[in-house]
């Protein structure tokens, strides 16, 4: 079995430190992605579960082995960068079969392999081009190809679909995932669009400044954020924050917004001083009537939908409604949320506070 184990990672350059004490299980089998902006150490984690980088302290351990210290070839582990890594010299055959025959597998069992390799990315009717020639999105399939031929106990993939226009990676993220489901092979996945992590992922991993800010289910993260940054930089448009200054108390149901009482689920912890609202755009409606009041600065047309920007006592919110929902520039209208969706959070920390919501669900590194 493929599972990985990260306990406790740490990587430094020098004084730079850019993975913090990582830890979490991908399980045999998992689509898993990292997920996080620029520089936050989602890639250099990647790179020393696949051996590129030695941890600087911590444990990783693939199908029960312990590997942290070992060099990429003792590790049975395929990589796939964004820039498709090919050999331009050689045709689509030839770098596909290359990893085999570099193993000395017998010609007609290379020949076996390859072949069924290209059924199943469909791209028996190149393996006789030469790679230099070929869309990017043929020479990713060439680069996954070359990969999987290899029946590793993992893929480890940075970014593969990065080099791709928009319309062709939702394309090939769906192609992968279809693929992983047939193969069911163990795949680490580094992305920063977390609509293609969403989309593909068993489960993901949030990074930030070198730190795990929560793993989880896609599902679990983004109904149950752990912290204001997974909040904001999941969901677009993301969570709505609205400052308030106030005391919560375990068991607690309810919050003052401006004077007035809004449901929140209920609290497993205490506390008090500067404190946020959080809620999602699709989880507030707009009414004639609701006490807690705000001013539409504008709309946004989506079709099905829109996206209401209004101008509140605690900060400005975007409600996502009904496309028929009237909603006049400079009025202002009444806002209602749902307050089984709601989570609080401690500003100076940006933790999420425990509650009836995310008991059970909050995953921190």
């Amino acid at each position: 079995m493929a599972e990985i184990i990260v306990r406790n990672v740490r990587k430094e350059f020098g004084d730079f430190v850019a993975v913090k004490e990582s830890s979490f299980t991908i399980e045999d089998g998992e689509f898993f992605m990292l997920l996080g902006p620029s520089g936050c150490g989602k890639t250099t984690t990647l790179r020393m579960i696949a051996g590129l980088e030695l941890p600087t302290s911590g444990e990783i351990i693939l199908d029960g082995e312990e590997i942290s210290q070992k060099p990429p070839s003792e590790r049975d582990i395929a990589f796939v960068f964004q820039m498709f890594a090919l050999y331009p010299h050689m045709n689509v055959r030839k770098n596909i079969s290359y990893p085999l025959v570099s193993q000395g597998m017998p010609r007609a069992q290379v020949k076996e392999k390859v072949a069924e390799v290209a059924r199943i990315l469909g791209i028996e009717d190149i393996l006789n081009r030469p790679v230099g020639g070929l869309s990017g999105g043929d020479r990713q399939r060439v680069a996954l190809g070359r990969a999987i031929v290899r029946e590793p106990k993992a893929f480890m993939m940075d970014e593969p679909l990065g080099a791709l226009d928009a319309e062709f990676r939702e394309h090939m993220a769906e192609e992968l995932r279809a693929l992983h489901d047939r193969m069911g092979a163990t795949t680490v996945y580094v992305t920063h669009d977390q609509l293609e992590a969403m989309q593909m992922g068993d489960k993901i991993v949030v990074m930030n400044n070198a730190v795990v800010e929560q793993f989880g289910t896609p599902q679990d993260i983004y109904d149950a954020p752990a912290t204001m940054f997974v909040a904001d930089f999941i969901g677009s448009p993301s969570m709505n924050f609205l400052g308030f200054n106030g005391t919560v108390s375990p068991g607690s149901g309810s919050v003052a917004l401006n004077g007035c009482e809004m449901g929140v689920p209920e609290l497993r912890e205490a506390a008090q001083g500067d404190l946020v609202f959080g809620v999602r755009p699709e989880h507030i409606r707009l009414s004639t009537d609701g006490a807690y009041r705000g001013e539409v600065l504008a709309t946004e047309y989506l079709g099905t939908t829109q996206i209401v920007t209004l101008d509140t006592p605690n900060g400005e919110v975007k409600a996502r409604v009904a496309s028929d929902q009237p909603a006049a520039m400079g009025e202002t209208v009444g806002l209602e949320f749902n307050e089984q969706t709601v989570t609080l959070f401690d500003e100076t920390s940006g933790r999420a506070l425990r509650s009836k919501l995310n008991e059970g669900v909050l995953g921190h590194g």
